[in-house]
């Protein structure tokens, strides 16, 4: 025991620059949201495989509650397309093709997830050589999740919905008037929905799903439910509308990316007519 501490005497000046140099890391990363979602997101190999070990570990003990949900989403695909399947009887609605939107969706696992920060960030196990692309939507079975930022060979890093500075195209179902939502950097299950006219009825409970106006998501995705509309104080021309997110982004283990196809030609359109596409 005496060699022991005789050691730890000798080498103390260099435990104490380690120790000093290890607590003004965690500092930086842990008050600062541009370099903790920097650190904990990067798509950086090495840090994604880090990651990548980590999750193996810890969603192997909630893989019994991550097949139940996935029974659960197959058993609710299935009756829908019992439901959607044309009777021999019935005459097919022939639809323009270039009515539909071209959508191509690819899985991915979730491999780190910040919750804590104004701009919060995911990092997913599927990348480049996946055909996953900056710019592709993310949702789950709950709904809508967040959009790609950044891809590298094996990996890519998500905005959140979670994230102030992503907007995403919105309406109410009911009465198909759309707006934007937007986290406002506050509770982690509500997000704003903007822009919604002062004479529109908007109630507490009602749906809100994706427009289909931005081209990232299809239409129709879950957002959430309304939990309370108000008069906007700032802008009395508008409503603010507090709504309930579907997805509980603390349970994130396997999400859906979508592609338009058309993304680049639509985006490419914007830039020619000098117009910000926002979402």
């Amino acid at each position: 025991m005496l060699r022991i501490l005789q050691f730890l005497y000798r080498v103390r000046a260099f435990l104490l620059f380690a120790f000093l140099e290890f607590l003004a890391i965690w500092m930086i990363v842990a008050n600062n949201s541009p370099q903790g979602a920097a650190f904990f997101n990067s798509s950086n190999e090495l840090v994604g495989n880090a990651l990548k070990k980590q999750a193996d570990v810890v969603q192997f003990f909630s893989l019994a509650d991550a097949n139940a949900a996935l029974v659960e989403e197959n058993a609710s695909l299935k009756q829908e397309l019992l439901r959607l399947q044309v009777k021999p009887d019935s005459m097919p609605l022939a639809i323009d093709s270039t009515l539909k939107a071209t959508f191509e969706f690819k899985g991915a696992r979730v491999v780190a997830n910040s919750l804590r920060f104004s701009q919060n960030y995911l990092t997913l196990y599927k990348g480049a050589k996946d055909g996953i692309k900056p710019g592709m939507g993310v949702f789950n079975s709950q709904g809508i999740v967040g959009r790609v930022k950044s891809v590298s060979e094996n990996y890519s890093v998500a905005f959140s919905v979670l994230n102030t500075s992503l907007l995403i195209s919105a309406k109410i179902k009911s009465s198909e008037v759309f707006g934007s939502v937007q986290w406002d950097g506050g509770n982690a299950s509500e997000v704003q929905l903007l822009y919604v006219p002062r004479h529109v009825k908007a109630r507490k409970g009602d749906t809100v799903i994706t427009s289909g106006f931005n081209a990232v998501f299809p239409e129709g995705l879950l957002i959430g439910q309304i939990s309370k509309v108000e008069v906007n104080k700032k802008d009395p021309n508008y409503l603010a509308i507090t709504v309930k997110l579907s997805t509980d982004f603390s349970k994130l283990t396997y999400v859906y990316l979508v592609e338009n196809t058309q993304f680049q030609e639509i985006d490419s359109l914007y830039r020619q007519s000098d117009l910000i596409n926002e979402y």
